[in-house]
């Protein structure tokens, strides 16, 4: 098995597309199909189902794709690994992170790493928690900044970021805005909810917040990114629970205290792969960001 037969799978198994995925990797079609049958002879298993609209991945397939992911990222951390001895930190630098996460000025971190390190291409998503963290796991991403998964594992590390209790939010002129300064989740009892995504972590914190109290709630109104939110409770639509930092994003809006949840906390972390397979770029990031230099 050939490093490039692995490449050219995964760009298959991204695109979706043979073709596509030939002008990607600037080979030709059929040579790309070659490569493609050659593994799959090597493998005794048909990695795709091809029609003539779209192609998808077989059982045997999906099962590669995980091992090749990891088994590329290794080796590009690897040629990254000798040129950093050589003095010279290159390659790519690929990050995730949720919205609005606590502890970290993303923008800012990656503008200062760009200044040190001109010759790392920075490649940057954002997505919910749980992908992201599976992102890291399966070398497609170097590092993310996210919510705290349960425990590490032998394909995750974390270092942490903040540390923060969730707070209520509502519109000044919401009953809750007149109530005691401190509220617990039975006080919240029959509440209209703004929400992030279930894949969202502040949601699963507060989820967890909720079902540690005994109390359940209905989300009414679902979205997808902070500003989003702030508005519908700005409006008076709704209430939210949300991290402490969100607080100051919107300083019109009430914000309270919420009792009564226990160990619930929202911790952000950056995570990372197992020391062994961290690139010399995601490791330069987290030395910017724990010591400023």
């Amino acid at each position: 098995m050939e490093l490039r037969h692995l490449q050219h799978f995964v760009a298959v198994a991204e695109d979706r597309h043979f073709t596509r995925a030939a002008e990607r990797l600037m080979v030709s079609q059929s040579g790309l199909s070659a490569s493609i049958r050659a593994l799959e002879r090597e493998l005794r298993a048909p990695l795709f189902v091809r029609t003539t609209r779209r192609v998808t991945l077989t059982e045997a397939g999906r099962a590669l794709l995980v091992e090749a992911e990891r088994v590329l990222a290794q080796v590009r951390a690897a040629h990254d690994a000798v040129a950093a001895v050589q003095g010279v930190l290159r390659g790519t630098l690929a990050l995730g992170t949720e919205q609005c996460i606590a502890g970290v000025r993303v923008a800012e971190l990656l503008a200062a790493f760009r200044g040190r390190h001109p010759d790392v291409e920075i490649r940057l998503r954002q997505a919910g928690s749980g992908e992201l963290a599976e992102e890291v796991a399966a070398g497609r991403l170097d590092l993310a900044f996210a919510y705290r998964t349960r425990a590490d594992s032998d394909q995750l590390r974390s270092v942490s970021l903040a540390d923060e209790p969730m707070t209520v939010l509502c519109h000044p002129d919401h009953r809750l805005a007149a109530a005691p300064a401190v509220l617990g989740p039975r006080d919240l009892t029959g509440e209209v909810f703004v929400d992030f995504h279930p894949d969202w972590d502040p949601r699963r914190t507060t989820d967890a917040a909720f079902a540690a109290a005994g109390v359940r709630r209905t989300v009414a109104l679902e979205v997808n990114d902070v500003h989003s939110l702030l508005d519908l409770v700005d409006e008076n639509l709704g209430i939210a629970v949300v991290p402490r930092h969100f607080r100051h994003k919107r300083p019109a809006l009430t914000a309270l205290p919420l009792k009564g949840t226990g160990e619930t906390r929202y911790e952000t972390v950056a995570l990372l792969p197992p020391e062994r397979a961290t690139s010399p770029a995601a490791r330069a990031l987290v030395t910017l960001l724990e010591t400023g230099a």
